[in-house]
């Protein structure tokens, strides 16, 4: 979900005074197309402005494409949306002016929209049209000729949506306990189960993501709603439990938080994916980590941040390790680099985990500004090899 600038959230305690623009940028900065594009890989280049954002080409045939974005003055926006119909299939965010960035996709042929929250004009029209199968590979990109990767990259997306699913199903059952917690009126409780619940969902936010407004419904903060009345959600809750020391009024709230991750659970099951979303997402997760984990903000009330920061490693780790046998082959120095990076970034948080759950993790108030500017140069370091795995895999589809 799109997040307002730091900036804009200068008032608001979030644990412990720091201020880590290495790994945002990181996560932001893009990739000049040459060292991104998949081979036989389009490019379109979007600039976001304070007016919009015109893909340039406004048309491309059905196949590997690249989406190239930059921001250079629009302050008021810092994400590029591609839908198909109602799903977001690809994504940048956290595009504040002067960073860029990129993401590759298989487009098979028909109308989509590029969407630019914050711009006068918010929504462009981009269409990919049919090849012709005289010219070769079928007519449109999501049917590619076998290759020697194509096995493994099949296996990959099929065992992607199965982890999904059963993480979405975790979430529902996560949610359920915590929410009659909260009907229950008992605090405490509510406390213990609130960060078991977060894991499953921060593991899958990129799909969440993917439809709509269920993202926002679940997951928003109070800053990213226009009118405070109509905040829902995990954190809204988690307001009331830590700040307000109270569930008072928050059974309505959990009462639609369990219908919203059912909703989830429910449009997962059917959902399937490409290789290169793969890829985007765990990129997404990275930059999720660097924007409003490292920061504090996003559990602002609890500050179980590292349990959130260690759930998104976990989801990009698992989506990466399924493209990891076919990035074996494409690209075995750029698999190397991308392990390597993940065990340090593992070491480091190892060192805060204090139990046997994925939940179980020091607060991160505990937490020093040496620990947290070591923790943003690693997920830097993994920010930039990752960022490379869509356009490599894309080349192969």
């Amino acid at each position: 979900m799109s997040r307002p600038p730091l900036s804009r959230l200068a008032g608001i305690a979030v644990g412990v005074p720091v201020v880590i623009a290495l790994a945002a940028a990181g996560c932001g900065s893009g990739h000049a197309p040459g060292d991104t594009a998949g081979a036989g890989s389009r490019t379109v280049s979007v600039t976001l402005t304070p007016d919009g954002c015109q893909p340039d080409p406004a048309s491309v045939p059905a196949g590997a494409t690249t989406f190239t974005v930059v921001n250079t003055h629009a302050d008021a926006v810092s994400e590029l949306e591609l839908l198909k119909g109602d799903r977001v299939i690809g994504e940048k965010e956290n595009l504040t002016p002067g960073l860029s960035g990129s993401f590759s996709l298989n487009l098979d042929g028909g109308s989509y929209t590029l969407s630019c929250p914050g711009a006068k004009k918010d929504s462009a029209v981009f269409t990919v049209t049919r090849r012709s199968a005289a010219k070769g590979g079928g007519t449109d990109g999501g049917s590619p000729s076998a290759g020697p990767v194509q096995h493994e990259l099949d296996e990959a997306t099929a065992g992607y949506a199965a982890y999904v699913r059963d993480q979405s199903g975790r979430l529902v059952t996560a949610t359920e306990a915590f929410a009659a917690a909260v009907r229950s009126g008992d605090v405490a409780r509510a406390r213990s189960l609130y960060p078991p619940a977060r894991v499953f969902y921060e593991r899958i936010e990129p799909v969440a993501e993917s439809f709509g407004d269920l993202d926002p419904a679940i997951d928003a903060r109070i800053n990213d709603v226009a009118d405070p009345a109509s905040w829902s959600g995990f954190h809204r809750i988690e307001q009331a439990l830590w700040q307000k020391n109270t569930t008072a009024g928050m059974a309505p709230v959990a009462d639609r938080l369990v219908s919203d991750v059912k909703r989830l659970n429910t449009m997962v099951g059917s959902a399937t994916y490409q290789p290169a979303q793969l890829a985007n997402g765990a990129s997404e997760l990275l930059d999720e980590v660097a924007k409003s984990k490292i920061t504090g903000e996003e559990e602002r009330y609890s500050h179980i941040d590292l349990v959130d920061f260690a759930a998104n490693i976990d989801g990009a780790k698992k989506a990466f390790d399924l493209l990891s046998d076919a990035v074996e082959q494409i690209d075995p120095d750029l698999a190397g680099s991308i392990d390597s990076a993940f065990d340090q970034v593992d070491t480091s948080l190892a060192r805060y985990h204090n139990g046997q759950g994925a939940e179980d993790y020091v607060s991160y108030t505990a937490l020093s500004r040496s620990d947290l500017t070591t923790l943003a140069r690693q997920v830097d370091a993994l920010a930039e090899p990752l960022s490379k795995v869509g356009a490599r895999v894309v080349g192969n589809r």
